[in-house]
């Protein structure tokens, strides 16, 4: 039996081998490359979003003597999330409530809720007063903030319900608490509350500060999984040609010249 026996399958082994490796090699490219333009399509998603919410903060205030009138509904306020909005009618104080662990400029402290009564309608909107901060040697102390009574005027932003920190168990009826459910503080009160609230804006007033943190989009992030994505792609073409051609070649080479 002569060699070329065996040398033919073997020769057509390797070739099945390469292709396999290249198919191999092309569909790892193939789907890192894409999950790398995924991330570049969701930080171009957040970067519209951050648009849509500068834009919409910089659009004519309205006036809150909509609020509650027929011409009002949940479907419309929802559409005006950001938008600047003045305020006039009077704070309802006794259900004022404390959210605790929340920052501003990096220090703990409280956000300061009070329920706010629409002069025109009577409807009440939740407002995001500000933040305090606390005092760490009583946590059960409130710290001392001043709400005008009678008829008062205020600009804010139309916003969702605060953000909720997570808890453990069930939140309870005190002034101070980790979230507040609006749901939960209608039913509470009593109040006629609808379901957004406003974010107070100015300058530090009342004992209370109004430096509130911009809206984090997460960009930098999905930059950095492209980056990644993109790195590990350009990684396995390198791995694929050094193994695949490089090294084979330089292999053949010094073979034949030995």
């Amino acid at each position: 039996m002569s060699w070329s026996a065996f040398s033919a399958p073997a020769k057509k082994n390797t070739h099945l081998q390469m292709v396999l490796w290249f198919l191999l090699a092309l569909v790892c490219v193939g789907i890192t490359c894409a999950l790398g333009f995924w991330q570049l399509d969701r930080a171009q998603s957040k970067l519209d979003w951050q648009a849509e919410i500068t834009k919409k903060g910089q659009m004519p205030t309205l006036d809150g003597a909509f609020l509650g009138t027929s011409q009002d509904s949940e479907g419309k306020r929802s559409g005006l999330v950001h938008r600047p909005i003045q305020l006039e009618g009077e704070w309802l104080a006794p259900f004022t409530v404390y959210l605790d662990n929340r920052q501003m400029n990096a220090r703990p402290g409280f956000y300061v809720l009070t329920p706010f009564k629409i002069q025109a309608t009577g409807a009440v909107v939740v407002v995001q007063r500000g933040w305090i901060a606390r005092d760490f040697t009583d946590r059960s102390r409130l710290p001392a903030i001043q709400t005008p009574a009678g008829p008062v005027s205020l600009n804010g932003l139309i916003a969702l319900p605060p953000s909720k920190l997570y808890a453990l168990g069930e939140e309870g009826k005190a002034v101070i608490r980790q979230n507040l459910d609006l749901q939960n503080f209608r039913v509470e009160t009593g109040l006629p509350l609808l379901e957004i609230s406003v974010i107070q804006q100015g300058s530090a007033s009342e004992g209370l500060l109004r430096e509130w943190p911009q809206v984090a989009t997460g960009v930098q992030k999905h930059y950095g999984y492209a980056f990644q994505w993109f790195g590990l792609a350009f990684l396995i073409a390198l791995l694929y040609v050094w193994f695949q051609i490089v090294r084979p070649r330089l292999k053949s080479k010094v073979s034949a010249q030995s």
